[in-house]
């Protein structure tokens, strides 16, 4: 007899993962301006002083560059090294350019990490495609609706305490770092019983 997704998942979620994720993981949706970025900010060192190792994942939406024009790895790739591999001895990143200009895929950028080294996987952006995620809402209104009500991986919902929005989904302060935080250590992090 074979097992089903849900027979063989151990965290909450995990049959929204995508195949190549091996740790719980968690996305933070919204439109840009909305304070994505700020709030992951706040939430990482209360996760962390809970003991929880973490990656990151974000996803840029236009060219991007952190190598200093100037330098000699900056230099050196853009002399046509495909691959730059800086390394000290406190940290080391690579920077490999992209043959084809296209957009990033979530599975092929979690198959990069050491997920064996972390507890969790955060990741910001990649508001299209399917994993759990937390979307921040500042204003529903205008031409940008909230994204729960067309995607079923969104897990729950951060928004202003005074901000009206009729929603099924766990509703978060989005100005309480402490209880997204929480709410990660409990439904994201621990397993099922």
């Amino acid at each position: 007899m074979t097992s089903t997704v849900s027979e063989t998942c151990q965290y909450p979620h995990q049959a929204l993962w995508p195949d190549t994720a091996q740790r719980p993981l968690l996305g933070f949706a919204a439109w840009s301006g909305t304070g994505k970025t700020t709030l992951l900010k706040a939430v990482i060192p209360l996760l962390r002083q809970a003991g929880i190792r973490l990656a990151l994942i974000k996803h840029a939406h236009h060219e991007f560059d952190v190598d200093t024009p100037g330098k000699d790895s900056h230099t050196l790739r853009k002399a046509g090294a495909d691959q730059v591999l800086i390394t000290s001895g406190r940290r080391w990143a690579l920077m490999q350019e992209r043959p084809q200009g296209r957009d990033p895929r979530l599975a092929e950028e979690l198959a990069r990490l050491d997920q064996s080294s972390v507890d969790l996987i955060l990741i910001e952006g990649f508001r299209h495609e399917r994993f759990p995620k937390i979307e921040l809402i500042r204003d529903p209104g205008g031409d940008r609706p909230p994204l729960f009500l067309q995607d079923d991986s969104i897990v729950a919902v951060a928004a202003p305490d005074q901000l009206p929005l009729e929603c099924p989904l766990p509703r978060l302060p989005l100005d309480g770092p402490e209880a997204v935080a929480r709410f990660i250590l409990d439904r994201i992090v621990t397993p099922d019983d």
